[in-house]
């Protein structure tokens, strides 16, 4: 390969949360990367050595792959031309009706254009909608370049990226056995284990893995709904079910099934199906019904209209910042309705993304009945004489609502 190139790897979209963690990875592991990403105020951060969200563990690598040269962060897109490894990790969105955009990589790939070259490796990061990778291979081809395209799709759970990234097998996929050698060589730099697809398998494999996750979690949601309007604890349930017995140790327990990615991939995967994926559909309206749920089973009790709500968690996940599409606005919406007032709080989420969150002391005082909604372990023990819906059980008085 030619030895023009300034730097290993450029990460197109960088400033997020797939590719920043990625990026400093890799460059901790010895490449000289570039982070490539259209805000402004996060590539300043970036490259003050502060992750723009949290990810534990992230930080110091940060300020350690800036200190010894090997990271840095632009705003401008010439960048491109001078890695030999292009990291692409814009998604494929889905829309107000549920369709992918299958053109949203093209489209964003089409300002960096200009600056891809022949000899780079382009690979897809990112979940794609299936035959996204055949797409971006057409267009590379339209504009008469020769570049070469691998998907290899990001595993990782997030606040788990430092730690995954490392040790979780990393599939790679390419047209070209030149293209899936580079790739390989790359992450190999991260671990030892390479998952050898065809682009195409590759691209199911991801929505798979999601799915079948998003479709676990609905089962439990599923299960929990049934005991709960028996009057039975499903967690009583499943903890019976599940001791030392190896095939339903997998089963998880209730709780709102959200995020950017397992609700998003499930209709992804709907589409491609035409449609008839009725699992998928069904898996949809389980876990987002969750939230109309919990309501409904507090207006049976409770006189909602004349009582204060109050929402302990608003971030998707425990222990994260992240409320990309989190559950509890769902659920804060429809108490906007039904209450007659709702308020939220969330260790993690700041001023900056939610202003209207108040603190914990000033929600238990001024909130009539508590939903935990999202299972941070600041809540762990919470002492109240307030009516509390804890579908996480994670006061551990049980999951009846």
């Amino acid at each position: 390969m030619p030895t023009t190139f300034d730097r290993d790897v450029v990460v197109i979209g960088g400033g997020g949360h797939v590719g920043l963690p990625l990026a400093i990875a890799l460059a901790d592991r010895g490449s000289r990367v570039v982070v490539y990403d259209l805000s402004e105020r996060a590539v300043q951060g970036i490259n003050e050595g502060r992750m723009p969200f949290s990810e534990p563990g992230a930080e110091p690598v940060l300020q350690r792959v800036l200190a010894n040269g090997m990271f840095t962060a632009s705003t401008d897109a010439s960048v491109v031309a001078t890695a030999e490894n292009v990291i692409v990790v814009i998604g494929t969105p889905v829309d107000e009706h549920l369709n992918p955009d299958p053109n949203a990589i093209p489209d964003a790939l089409e300002d960096c254009s200009p600056y891809f070259r022949d000899e780079q490796l382009l690979i897809l990061r990112s979940t794609v909608y299936p035959g996204v990778t055949a797409l971006v291979e057409r267009m590379l081809r339209e504009k008469g370049l020769s570049t070469e395209v691998a998907f290899c799709p990001e595993r990782i759970a997030e606040h788990k990226a430092m730690e995954e990234l490392f040790t979780l097998p990393q599939i790679v996929s390419s047209r070209s056995d030149s293209g899936r050698q580079r790739a390989s060589k790359l992450f190999r730099t991260l671990t030892d284990q390479i998952v050898d697809l065809s682009p195409e398998e590759a691209e199911l494999a991801k929505l798979f893995t999601n799915t079948w996750r998003y479709i676990k979690f609905a089962a439990a949601n599923q299960f929990y709904m049934m005991a709960n309007d028996r009057g039975l604890d499903f967690e009583k349930i499943r903890a019976g079910l599940t001791h030392d017995y190896p095939r339903a140790k997998d089963l998880p327990g209730p709780g709102f099934a959200a995020g950017p990615c397992l609700f998003k991939d499930t209709m992804q995967l709907a589409a491609f199906s035409d449609n008839k994926f009725s699992l998928g559909h069904s898996a949809m309206l389980v876990n987002e019904g969750l939230p109309l749920y919990i309501v409904t089973q507090l207006e049976k009790r409770f006189d909602l209209e004349n009582l204060t709500v109050g929402i302990l968690g608003m971030s998707f996940k425990a222990g994260s910042d992240d409320i990309r599409s989190s559950l509890s606005y769902k659920l804060r919406r429809v108490l906007k309705f039904r209450a007659k007032a709702v308020i939220g709080t969330d260790p993690y989420v700041t001023e900056e993304t939610d202003d209207t969150l108040l603190p914990l002391d000033a929600v238990l005082e001024k909130a009539d009945i508590l939903i935990v909604a999202t299972p941070h372990s600041e809540y762990v023990g919470l002492v109240t004489e307030k009516p509390v819906a804890d579908v996480w059980n994670l006061l551990g008085h049980g999951v009846v609502i």
